[in-house]
């Protein structure tokens, strides 16, 4: 109850060290039964309210009334209420702590954080977790998966991407991650198509604190970060602040990363009123690595990087030293928040993002007239072709913003919000060096268009309780979307075009707490995606634009907590109406294109366990195993002797990166205070490469172990000294962990193309944190 002896409903009741815990019903009450005579910490949270703990001596039943303390200030979590599920909601989702981050983060990137979450695949372009990185959740890629920092979007808004290289070691300024799977609670920014991923940074740190981070270890890889923090002022005013810098050679050759960031934080809490600004900034520069390994060389040199590569006057192979990626991002977030009443309180934010950047490269036997320029006449020849080197870029600005009004009293949480957001994108080249080049061309600009997008939505989100058992959860989001696309292509062709799309997406659900210790759920959400930019430019102009997706999630979900053990249990069926995959077709100028599916699906099922093996051995682990098909599926190939396209009729087929089976596993053991060890495993079942179900074209299963080791020293100068190992790949597994494949026909017989990404075999990484 609250200090007027109200009560609480949903208030989270946990037993530390254990698997057991409860969730207040609408009178308040909860029970933890089957506990054996001795000493529980017990935890009660609810937001809004300081976190309570009481030691209980059990030797009978306990009774216990439990009267929880407003928080004097306005907490950092009321940012995050929009874009966060509870325990009362019907969906499937993981949360990963502060401590969970902190204890791996040694510069490795965001996806090798998430790396044990259920249905979750990996991938990295140098092969080693820095750099170029991204991440699959049931099959779906980042593009598929709405990313949120509290509670503004991340994802680019016109390749729905998300390249967490753009914010360098952006796990030292987060406290919590939550990973929702399927379409989630999502409700600002892409829609989500796997899964929705919400980031909160900066909590409250009351009191001053310094922290130094030092690591280092294989292919050259150092991190060095420094995070201030002032504590409280004046019980009033907070300021934090971090710089990182992160450098790596990379797995594969001259996968080298560059990279910096800069985070900083000031924030005023009131009583009733929290004001908070926060800056990020990042700045990366890679070697291109994203061609991966062809086929036919991966079993004489896995770390084979074709990219830079050219011919010398003198017949030799060199490697461009600059065929680099070079990017700068700039995120600016203000916040306010105003609790009204004890039970209803407002958000706004503002945000804006500025990015800029360009990816250089050595091109050979270029024709001038591609780039708008004329051929040259040396002595009565003329030359249209030359070697060049040229950039492309990308200049773009996101600015918007969000709000939202949330009222909980009794059995009821409303929650009514909405964003408006919009995007302004410039694209263009520039050749900046060429052999041989028409006087005037330095720094010539051969093409440039820009993009306009429009971004509003509105969103209603209940949940209410309708007994001590029973909670229904429904949200309704509409969403109205503006792209305007104007100019000239990298090809030269004109790409004037314009696209409107309005989506309603409903959210609906139910669960049931029966018998003290176990929970169901039953949901159903609807989602909706526009295509995004590279769908609408290299869409055939003979054949009309792709439609938007629409994606049918149903949602099984059941629950059992026991004091030495928790279990979750996941059934999910996907129903997709137009997903857009790769066929094989190609657009007028010979570009590959997605084309819409007319009917796909994934189904399966999510088992997550966790178990108290004894005291201080505990095990967690989840396993993945799902079917996904496309339906009706016909390939295309193309032909050079005809400069057509072979088809065939295939049927049903699997979807591409999508593997039967994904399965994890943690094992953690802390045999004297202060340390702990974590013996951590992944297997990824086999996946195909393209969705023609070809075993000829398919990247084999793998099974790979990581062990972690932390140890935090106490002393009377320092708060801790945290010294960290992580031995990554300790079998020295060899894998792939992506690839890509063109196929063509020549000659009448059946040629390709192909890139595979292998991984590195066992590496380290160790480091030191001094916490003042």
């Amino acid at each position: 109850m609250d200090e007027e002896e109200n009560p609480l409903v949903g208030a989270n009741v946990v037993l530390a060290g254990m698997y057991l815990g409860s969730i207040s019903d609408v009178d308040g009450r909860f029970s933890i039964s089957g506990l054996s005579e001795g000493t529980y910490q017990l935890t009660v949270s609810f937001m809004g309210f300081e976190t309570f703990k009481q030691e209980v001596h059990l030797t009978s039943d306990v009774q216990i009334h439990i009267l929880l303390q407003r928080k004097s200030i306005l907490a950092d979590e009321v940012l995050v209420t929009a874009t966060r599920a509870s325990a009362q909601m019907p969906v499937a989702y993981t949360t990963v702590k502060k401590e969970h981050i902190e204890r791996i983060n040694m510069g490795q990137d965001i996806p090798y954080i998430l790396q044990q979450s259920p249905s979750l695949v990996l991938t990295s372009d140098a092969g080693a977790g820095i750099g170029y990185s991204s991440f699959r959740i049931r099959g779906s890629d980042i593009t598929r998966i709405n990313v949120t920092v509290n509670g503004i979007p991340l994802n680019d808004s016109e390749s729905h991407g998300t390249w967490w290289v753009d914010l360098p070691d952006f796990a030292s300024s987060v406290e919590n991650i939550q990973v929702q799977r399927g379409v989630g609670s999502s409700t600002n920014g892409a829609g989500a198509f796997g899964a929705t991923v919400n980031f909160q940074t900066f909590d409250l740190k009351s009191e001053p604190n310094v922290e130094l981070n030092f690591s280092g270890g294989s292919f050259n890889t150092y991190k060095t970060s420094v995070l201030l923090g002032t504590g409280i002022i004046k019980e009033k005013f907070v300021f934090d602040a971090r710089a990182s810098k992160i450098e790596s050679d990379g797995y594969i050759d001259r996968a080298f990363s560059n990279l910096s960031s800069l985070s900083v934080s000031g924030a005023y809490y009131g009583e009733k009123n929290l004001l908070k600004l926060i800056y990020l900034s990042g700045k990366e520069q890679t070697y291109q690595a994203w061609d991966g390994v062809p086929s036919h060389v991966l079993d004489t040199n896995r770390t084979y990087n074709g990219m830079g590569q050219y011919i010398d006057s003198n017949g030799r192979i060199q490697y461009y030293e600059n065929e680099t990626d070079n990017y700068w991002q700039d995120h600016v977030q203000f916040f306010y928040t105003r609790e009204i009443t004890h039970h209803m309180q407002m958000n706004l934010a503002l945000h804006y993002t500025y990015g800029r950047g360009f990816y250089e490269q050595y091109k050979q036997e270029q024709d001038l007239e591609n780039y708008l320029m004329d051929p040259v006449i040396i002595g009565g020849d003329t030359v249209r072709t030359t070697d060049l080197i040229r950039q492309k870029w990308l200049d773009n600005h996101f600015y918007g913003m969000t709000y939202s009004l949330n009222f909980s009293k009794n059995r009821w949480n409303l929650l009514l919000g909405g964003a408006l957001n919009r995007y302004l994108g410039d694209h263009f080249g520039r050749v900046i060096w060429a052999e041989i080049a028409p006087p005037g061309s330095f720094q010539h600009e051969w093409y440039r268009n820009d993009a306009t997008k429009t971004d509003f939505n509105a969103y209603g989100k209940l949940t209410y309780t309708f007994s001590p058992n029973l909670t229904f959860y429904g949200d309704i989001q509409v969403r109205d979307i503006g792209y305007w696309l104007n100019g000239v292509d990298d090809d030269l062709r004109i790409i004037d075009q314009e696209h409107h799309f309005t989506f309603i997406n409903p959210k609906l659900g139910v669960l049931y707490r029966f018998l003290e210790r176990h929970h169901a759920f039953f949901s159903y959400a609807m989602g909706n995606r526009e295509p995004n930019r590279y769908n609408f430019i290299d869409a055939d102009p003979m054949e009309s634009f792709p439609k938007h997706e629409t994606l049918h999630d149903f949602e099984w979900g059941y629950g059992l907590q026991m004091q030495h053990m928790g279990l979750s249990i996941n059934i999910f069926y996907m129903n997709y109406s137009n997903q857009l995959v790769l066929t094989g077709e190609i657009n007028d100028v010979g570009s590959p294109i997605m084309t819409n599916a007319r009917e796909s699906y994934r189904r399966g099922v999510e088992i997550s366990a966790e178990v108290k093996i004894l005291p201080d051995l505990s095990w967690e682990a989840n396993l993945a195993l799902s079917q996904n098909k496309i339906h009706n599926f016909t390939e295309y190939v193309d032909d050079w002797d005809t400069w057509d396209q072979n088809s065939r009729y295939l049927g049903t087929t699997n979807i591409s990166f999508s593997p039967g089976v994904v399965a994890g596993s943690s094992l953690q053991y802390e045999p004297i205070a202060g340390l702990h060890t974590s013996f951590n495993s992944k297997y990824v079942g086999s996946q195909f490469i393209d969705n023609t179900s070809s075993t000829e074209r398919q990247l084999d299963p793998y099974f790979i172990n990581d062990l972690i080791i932390n140890y935090e020293i106490h002393t009377a100068f320092l708060d801790a000294i945290i010294l960290k190992l992580m031995i990554n790949n300790m079998f020295n597994v060899q894998y792939e962990s992506n690839a890509w494949i063109y196929r063509y026909f020549y000659e009448g017989a059946e040629q390709y193309l192909d890139g595979y990404f292998p991984q590195a075999g066992i590496h380290f990484l160790a480091g030191i944190t001094v916490q003042f």
